[in-house]
Order: structure tokens, then C-alpha cells, then sequence
């Protein structure tokens, strides 16, 4: 696989996480009603957890789109991909999947991270 490749796909698996984060049950309409700030910080609140894993999904999608746009940057730099990338998605990645198997969005994390593993080693060996 060209480096290339490896960063379409982490901004593609980002877009489609801000799709699923507005598409799956979520709690935005609550953290609107209460106006955006500080309204997620009360954990007594009943749906504390669920204001909670909303953000944060939010904010994964963030990190995928950095990591992406970033690798981009590397590879036409210098037509290579970080070393470390590859392992960064395997360990976001691997406890997602042991934790929600089967149904989790870890998998493509998985996958992308041993292809950019796998496109290291390749252009390395070329």
C-alpha cells in the first residue's frame, strides 16, 4: 500500500465518526438547552454519562481528523509516514475493540494502523 493512502483513510474514518456522532442517540439538544458551557460538568445530573460520551465522541473525531491532516502533511513532506502512527492507532484501536466487541468503530482504527505499519515497512524495503 502507498503512503498515500493511510491519511485519506484516517480523515475519511473521521468524517464518518462526526456523522455517527450527530446520527447515534447522543445528548447535544440537552447540552444546547443548557446553553453549551458548563453543561457537562454536573455528575449527578441523570444523564451525566450520556452528556459525557457524547463529547468525548466528538472530541475522537477531533483526534482522528488531527492525525490525519498531520500525516498528510508528513507524507507530502517527505513521502513518508510517521513511525509511530501506525502504533498510535493500534493502541486506540485494540481496547476499543477487546471492550465493545463486537460492534465498535475500532476495528477500521485496527486496520488502518497495520496498514500503516505494513506502508512503512514496504517503502523502508523499497
Amino acid at each position: 500500500m502507498r503512503p498515500h493512502w493511510v491519511p485519506r483513510l484516517l480523515v475519511f474514518t473521521a468524517v464518518m465518526h462526526f456523522l455517527w456522532a450527530f446520527a447515534q442517540p447522543n445528548a447535544w439538544s440537552a447540552i444546547a438547552r443548557d446553553g453549551f458551557f458548563r453543561a457537562v460538568v454536573d455528575e449527578g445530573a441523570a444523564d451525566f454519562w450520556s452528556r459525557e460520551a457524547t463529547v468525548w465522541f466528538m472530541v475522537g473525531g477531533v483526534a482522528l481528523l488531527a492525525l490525519g491532516t498531520l500525516t498528510r502533511k508528513a507524507v507530502r513532506d517527505n513521502g513518508r509516514l510517521p513511525a509511530q502512527l501506525g502504533w498510535y492507532l493500534l493502541a486506540m484501536g485494540v481496547p476499543l475493540v477487546v471492550l465493545y466487541f463486537p460492534a465498535t468503530g475500532g476495528w477500521a482504527l485496527v486496520v488502518i494502523g497495520v496498514l500503516a505499519l505494513t506502508a512503512r515497512e514496504g517503502a523502508r524495503a523499497a
